[in-house]
């Protein structure tokens, strides 16, 4: 079984983001990450989880993350939002539905337990992810509007 520790991270909310994965296959370790000059949080929580997925090509993967955004929205609101046309109970746009169909669609390739942890807490892989998220953010120097 894969283990997948997921982080992001934002410096602004919206502003410049970062996310990262570690995949532990085999007792193995790979690290991906990445970074994005205008985000908000929640899709880079979002978007460590797609891009580790896709990296991942075997179907029983536990996701750790420390985002109830992302663990809640695939375990619990993405059927309501599909019942309710996109829609949230408040009655607006389900916000990142692009990444939530992606996310939907991958997960059903696989068989995917998900776990929360507690951010900034003991968990030494997901205090390594938001170290990685926050180094990418970071890793943008400026926004190129002048």
């Amino acid at each position: 079984m894969v283990k997948i520790y997921t982080d992001g991270s934002c410096i602004g909310n919206p502003g410049k983001g970062g996310w990262a994965a570690i995949i532990i296959d085999n007792n193995k370790k790979k690290i991906i990450s990445g970074s994005e000059k205008h985000t908000t949080n929640n899709r880079m929580e979002l978007i460590a989880v797609i891009k580790a997925l896709k990296h991942v090509n075997k179907s029983q993967i536990i996701i750790i993350t420390d985002s109830k955004y992302v663990k809640n929205g695939i375990e619990v609101w993405i059927n309501k939002w599909k019942n309710n046309g996109w829609m949230t109970a408040e009655k607006k746009p389900v916000k990142n539905k692009d990444l939530w169909l992606t996310l939907d669609k991958l997960e059903k390739k696989k068989k995917i337990k998900w776990e929360w942890v507690k951010g900034h807490s003991s968990n030494i892989y997901n205090n390594k992810a938001d170290e990685i998220a926050r180094n990418e953010a970071n890793s943008i120097l400026f926004d190129e509007k002048i």
